[in-house]
């Protein structure tokens, strides 16, 4: 620290500083100090930098007059958290095993309640809503208010945690669980801050794009100081600052504990914030300490107060917390005799009133109104709470209180008495759910503050108010005939698709194009000058290739979504557009285009949250498969993402090889999920291949949806020399180079097979099955099953993806089935080599149906083994998952 030489010299800037703030106001003080910071600058003044942190208190010295009746608010904010505790109680006295959180929402409870009485719109037709992502373990307060307010019976309270054989309720917030209920899910920790930066631009996006009105809506994001470690809560910070999203306020509930323990017990977890949002660019402001501070700190002339504020470490300040006045007042203000004579007419009642700042309503509405007001910069709320807060020595501060699930009968009664619950004995002990007369004063009181927000909330719209006409496939004509001479990739005959989609006056302007600084790989740089990147400046500066034809075009009401290199940000904004039918009763659709192998595997937990939230739009996986990615190596190619997007149950996936293919499954995309309103997202894998595209065969749409139809079969060989080929994505055309070769030099026959889903052929298998398990008096066939029954010879599968991807509809194949995939680590060469590598070329494809022939006694080992010989099969060759 330095040292001051001239006190009186320094006493003379501070005054004037002062009167410059008094009698000029605080922008023109911030402007001097803007001044001066760059004076320092370019004088190289060494510590002339902006401090990073700022002291240990209130960031607002001053709290406006509170819009409510603090005194009822109270009141009902002692029901919400009986009633909140109540329902995790009696959930374990049911199953110990269902579990819950009690003392995640004792500490948030001020800062969700402020909010809903004061600032959290519903959408109305003046108001779109506010978009507000609740902390995820706090849900029973939620539950809570909602029981007060009338919307929830006691009986549904009941079944927290017990949702199979009745109505009940989700243990976290899940959309797709609670569908007019829940906006988001939030509780896979770090996801909320990241999709809510992503929600709130593309609310501006809507603005800007004259889309939907929004500028006076609010992205609100409640989380916890230990879910700030998670990588995707501070990794777009300046994301939020560099779009200018002054309609998000981060709340982030620090009550410095985490799951296990403290978060920073050795330092100050609010001050390391305070750092990291300052360093990124957003406006902080703290709210640490509570009204009943205040008269100490300003009798505290020495500053000795907020020096010990500073220097306590949030681990001490747990023990402090956990331990009593008694101890609080030794070890805090003991410590030194100003800080002991600040209290001196203090009780330990009196020390118990000492709150921290997130308890605090009169200082959360301070904050609230100072961030909604402030305008530029995003804003993060810091607040400090005490974890278990109400649960007095039972979990209070403790680090077992995350875990707590159950209140002793002395614990029961202590909590009654603390929040001052109409509540016997008898009652306290039982766990008896509370609530008023409806026309209680506080009841009246709570229903008033949400009619002047436009009503309850949390509240989710299910289906948007208008459906989406959606294009008959007849408008794809061009991808559905014979490509001629033109090679092309999967990749262009999307790229064509979206350009026909962008002519249809109906739907264009609800088109999302989004990609991750990938667009001039997958040919889409078209698309730069024709609808624009959006940028909420526009363009400032004039492009390098300003000259070209499709030069780098930012604008302010462009359509293009281009996210750098951010494959987080991008699902994040994709999942925004994907729900915008519900956050904005505006249905659009999203199309997000990426290398494959940087999908699922790497976003993963947002892509299943996109299920739980009923997102509804087009995945491209791009580059798709192990070997179609020629040069770039082992982490660029992809072989397991359609086994991987298979896991979320709402995401229908295809792996298409011809473009037809590909227009039948996009047209019928759109259709369901926009025209019927379906709650179903696509995968989709394309290919960055050029080969030629044969028209659609006759009749082919229904068994392309289905996952499989008949492509083609080939006449001759001998009778009992015939073969099922069964091939997706690139790997068919292997398919039909094998079935030719199996004709012309073994006269075996084969029928190739186009299967566009594995997955969607397994799971109507399954259904099938469960359906016949369920119904023996009415059996069905599954359609892998129907389309093979009649089919002669064996069958053979080939993908460009691991094994399991194909072995998924074995129990549904009548004959010998064998499969082919690409299990193992990718590595660069060429395509025509990696598929010898991976054994899934045609050579190998010939080889496998040979084998299996002979092992239905239909050919001899001899044979066999001269078509090895000619085949140039290398029988002793490294297996590919150990290479």
């Amino acid at each position: 620290m330095m040292t001051d030489h001239d006190p009186q010299e320094t006493e003379e800037w501070t005054d004037a500083f002062e009167s410059v703030t008094k009698h000029a106001g605080t922008e023109r003080a911030a402007y001097i100090l803007q001044q001066l910071q760059m004076m320092a600058d370019r004088l190289s003044v060494e510590g002339g930098q902006s401090p990073v942190h700022t002291p240990y208190l209130n960031t607002l010295a001053l709290s406006p007059d509170y819009p409510g009746d603090v005194a009822l608010e109270t009141t009902l904010e002692a029901l919400f958290r009986w009633n909140a505790m109540a329902m995790v109680v009696k959930a374990g006295k049911f199953a110990a095993e269902l579990g819950g959180h009690i003392a995640s929402y004792a500490s948030v409870a001020t800062l969700f309640n402020v909010g809903l009485n004061h600032y959290f719109h519903a959408a109305t037709d003046e108001h779109g809503g506010d978009c507000v992502y609740f902390q995820g373990h706090s849900s029973p307060g939620i539950y809570a208010r909602s029981y007060v307010e009338g919307r929830f019976s006691e009986d549904l309270l009941t079944r927290f945690r017990q949702e199979v054989d009745a109505p009940g309720l989700s243990s976290y917030p899940h959309p797709w669980l609670m569908k007019d209920y829940w906006q988001f899910p939030t509780v896979s920790m770090g996801l909320a801050p990241l999709m809510g930066i992503y929600q709130a631009r593309f609310l501006k996006y809507l603005h800007a794009r004259g889309l939907a009105k929004t500028d006076n809506r609010n992205v609100w994001v409640f989380c916890g100081d230990g879910e700030m470690d998670e990588p995707e809560s501070l990794g777009a910070l300046q994301i939020a600052v560099k779009e200018q999203l002054d309609n998000l306020v981060f709340v982030v509930n620090c009550n410095l504990q985490r799951l296990d323990g403290p978060v920073r017990g050795n330092g100050k977890i609010i001050q390391l914030l305070e750092g990291s949002f300052r360093g990124a660019g957003w406006h902080i402001i703290k709210v640490v300490w509570g009204s009943e501070w205040d008269p100490l700190l300003a009798k505290d002339t020495t500053g000795a107060l907020s020096k010990r504020m500073m220097e306590v470490l949030d681990g001490d300040y747990q023990t402090m917390a956990s331990k009593g006045p008694a101890y609080f007042r030794e070890h805090f203000f003991g410590v030194s005799p100003a800080l002991q004579a600040l209290v001196a007419d203090f009780s330990d009642d009196d020390l118990l009133t000492l709150t921290r700042g997130g308890h605090d309503p009169v200082k959360v509405n301070a904050a609230y109104k100072a961030a909604v007001e402030h305008t530029g910069q995003p804003v993060v709320i810091l607040a400090k709470t005490i974890k278990g807060y109400g649960m007095g020595a039972e979990g209070e501060s403790q680090n077992t209180t995350h875990q707590q699930k159950k209140l002793s009968p002395e614990g029961l009664k202590a909590f009654r008495t603390r929040f001052d619950l109409p509540l016997s004995d008898a009652q306290a002990e039982a766990v008896s759910f509370y609530r008023p007369e409806n026309s209680a004063p506080e009841v009246q009181y709570l229903k008033q503050c949400r009619e002047k927000l436009g009503g309850h909330f949390p509240i989710r719209r299910q289906q948007a108010a208008v459906n989406l006409p959606m294009p008959e496939l007849s408008v794809f004509s061009a991808l559905l005939e014979d490509s001629g001479k033109k090679e092309v990739s999967t990749t262009m005959v999307f790229v064509r698709l979206l350009n026909i989609l962008l002519k249809d006056k109906a739907i264009a302007k609800h088109l999302v194009p989004i990609v991750p600084d990938e667009s001039r790989t997958f040919g889409m740089e078209g698309l730069f000058r024709q609808i624009g990147i959006y940028s909420p400046v526009g363009q400032l500066y004039e492009p390098e290739d300003a000259g070209t034809l499709m030069y780098y075009k930012e604008d302010e009401e462009g359509q293009v979504l281009q996210e750098g290199l951010n494959e987080a940000g991008a699902m994040s904004s994709w999942i925004a557009a994907a729900t915008s039918y519900s956050t904005n009763n505006l249905p659009m659709i999203p199309f997000y285009i990426y290398y494959s192998m940087f999908g699922f595997q790497r976003i993963g937990d947002l892509a299943w949250a996109a299920g739980d939230m009923c997102a509804r739009g087009f995945l491209l996986g791009a580059t798709a498969g192990r070997t179609t990615l020629a040069g770039e190596g082992l982490q660029h190619q992809d072989g397991h993402s359609h086994v991987v997007a298979d896991t979320i149950p709402n995401c229908l996936t295809y792996d298409p090889c011809f473009g037809y293919e590909l227009a039948v499954i996009i047209q019928d995309g759109l259709k369901r999920m926009y025209a019927d309103q379906e709650n179903i997202y696509y995968y989709i894998a394309v290919m960055n291949e050029n080969y030629h595209h044969p028209a659609m065969p006759k009749g082919a749409e229904a068994g392309i949806l289905k996952g499989m139809y008949l492509f083609k079969s080939l006449q001759g060989g001998k009778k009992d020399l015939q073969v099922q080929l069964l091939g997706s994505g690139t790997i068919l055309r292997e398919v039909i180079a094998a079935a030719d070769i199996l004709l012309e030099k073994y006269d075996v026959a084969a029928d190739i097979w186009s299967v566009t889903s594995f997955n969607q052929c397994r799971r109507e298998g399954l259904a099938v099955t469960r359906q016949n398990r369920l119904h023996p008096d009415e059996q069905h066939v599954p359609y892998v099953t129907h389309c093979l029954a009649d089919k002669p010879g064996p069958v053979i599968a080939a993908t460009d993806y691991i094994h399991a991807y194909a072995d998924g509809i074995r129990g549904f194949v009548p004959q010998t089935y064998v499969t082919l995939g690409t299990d193992g680590f990718g590595r660069s060469d060429t395509r025509s080599a990696l598929r010898h590598f991976f054994e899934v070329d045609a050579k190998m494809i010939v080889y496998t149906t040979l084998k299996t022939l002979a092992d239905e006694g239909k050919l001899t080992l001899e044979t066999l083994k001269q078509a090895a010989v000619d085949l140039n099969i290398e029988l002793n060759k490294l297996n590919p998952i150990q290479a």
